[in-house]
Formats: C-alpha cells, sequence, structure tokens
C-alpha cells in the first residue's frame, strides 16, 4: 500500500477573503488563490504555515460549522504566548484548560464561520 504524504482539509466558507484574514491572524500565509474571471474576489486560497495547511472555498450555501462536527487541532511550540499574541490580534481565545492529553494546555478559538480550532503544544 502507498504511503501518504499529507492530508489537507478544505474548509466551505462563507467568504475566502474574511477567511484569509482570520486565518493571517494565526500565522498562516497565503500560498495561492483562485479567482473566477466574472469575479472580483477569490473563490478557493491554499492558506500555509509551517507544516499545516489548509484550502478554504467559497461555499455554495450558508455555512453551518455545528453540521461538520468537525474540530481542528492546531499544534504550536508555547501555548500560553500564542494565546496572547492571539488575544492580541484581537482573536477571541478561550481560557486555557488541561485535560489529561494535554499536560501543558490547550484553548479553543472559533473562526470566522463557526468552525471549532483547539490550539494545543506539540509532543
Amino acid at each position: 500500500m502507498n504511503v501518504l504524504n499529507s492530508l489537507v482539509p478544505m474548509l466551505h466558507v462563507a467568504s475566502v477573503p474574511r477567511s484569509i484574514e482570520f486565518y493571517k491572524k494565526l500565522g498562516f500565509d497565503v500560498g495561492n488563490t483562485f479567482t473566477p474571471s466574472d469575479q472580483k474576489e477569490p473563490s478557493w486560497a491554499w492558506l500555509k504555515s509551517g507544516g499545516a495547511h489548509l484550502m478554504v472555498t467559497r461555499a455554495g450555501e450558508p455555512v453551518d460549522a455545528r453540521a461538520l462536527a468537525v474540530i481542528f487541532y492546531i499544534y504550536c511550540e508555547d501555548v500560553p504566548s500564542f494565546r496572547e499574541e492571539l488575544k492580541k490580534n484581537g482573536v477571541q481565545v478561550g481560557e486555557i484548560e488541561f485535560p489529561f492529553y494535554a499536560p501543558r494546555g490547550e484553548f479553543r478559538v472559533t473562526d470566522s464561520d463557526g468552525n471549532a480550532l483547539m490550539i494545543t503544544h506539540t509532543g
């Protein structure tokens, strides 16, 4: 059986530019975008930060993140300092909690479409 190189989720979002701006606050850069010739803003973007990759694409109907029932985990080296950085950038962040599987802590962030992101430590 072949070994896979990576898995890149693609989120349906209400606004690709709005999602780009949100994920930039988390440290993502734009790798690529696609704007249809008859439109003024991109309908798709590929975002990247280190080894993290995410694609966002404009949804054809209203987005209901609760119906997805998916939680995205984002890993960083220093949970408290990353949380403070996000707060300074205007991102609403949850309190740091310490479940058994995250002894150095984790906290919750919700993106501009209501998707749940958990920020936790590497290793």
